[in-house]
């Protein structure tokens, strides 16, 4: 896997948390272009609120973060954070990626469902394209979620805890995707517990209540979480 030495994101001395309840104290890390980053700790260490940090959806208290990708970052939501009788199929949900650029009220182009289409196939989903939702394993959700947010053709992608709540075989499944969408170019950072998980990625990142404990390949780094 080939993959460029520059950075995709730089976060230097950042603190942020929320009203009343800092987070994150002097976190400073280096975010590897085009690989799969694990961000590691405890449950409270603040991993979601670094991830937030990145999404824009937290906003920090003091320090910095270069963005060195050029779009809006795609956010992936848990498998478990849709309703599973939520009567839509695969491919409508993977097209909704699109309304990222179009807004859910208007008609999708035939260039938006070209895209649609083809990231179906990139998850191995175009079986199951006309599959409810609520037919579907987790492992099958969670990678169609992972195409709705390929469809909104991000260059950085987040997850919490994608194979959380999946088997084995599923979060396997995961992993091998995320290592396809990152051989493609796109930086992947996910949130994780699974130091199983957390093992496969390329880059990790160790909190500890609030705080970068420790930074590098996952063999170095895990060995202290």
């Amino acid at each position: 896997m080939q993959h460029t030495d520059d950075a995709a994101i730089r976060i230097e001395h950042l603190s942020a948390g929320y009203p009343g309840r800092p987070v994150l104290c002097e976190v400073s890390a280096t975010i590897p272009r085009g690989q799969v980053t694990a961000i590691v700790g405890p449950n409270g260490s603040g991993k979601s609120t670094l991830l937030g940090v990145l999404a824009g959806t937290v906003t920090a208290q003091a320090g910095t973060v270069h963005r060195g990708t050029a779009r809006r970052p795609a956010f992936v939501l848990q498998h478990t954070a849709i309703p599973p009788t939520l009567p839509i199929t695969v491919r409508e949900v993977v097209a909704m990626g699109r309304w990222a650029h179009r807004g859910p009220w208007r008609r999708l182009t035939r260039a938006d469902r070209e895209i649609a289409r083809a990231c179906l196939e990139r998850m191995e989903l175009t079986a199951l394209a006309t599959r409810r939702l609520d037919t579907l394993s987790g492992g099958q959700r969670q990678r169609t979620l992972l195409a709705q947010a390929l469809a909104q053709e991000s260059d950085l992608l987040l997850l919490d805890e994608p194979a959380a709540g999946l088997d084995e075989a599923s979060q396997a499944e995961i992993s091998r995707a995320l290592a396809q969408i990152s051989a493609a170019g796109v930086t992947v950072v996910q949130a994780t517990h699974d130091l199983d998980e957390a093992s496969r990625a390329d880059h990790c990142l160790l909190l500890r209540e609030g705080r970068l404990k420790a930074a590098g390949h996952p063999e170095k780094v895990l060995v202290k979480a």
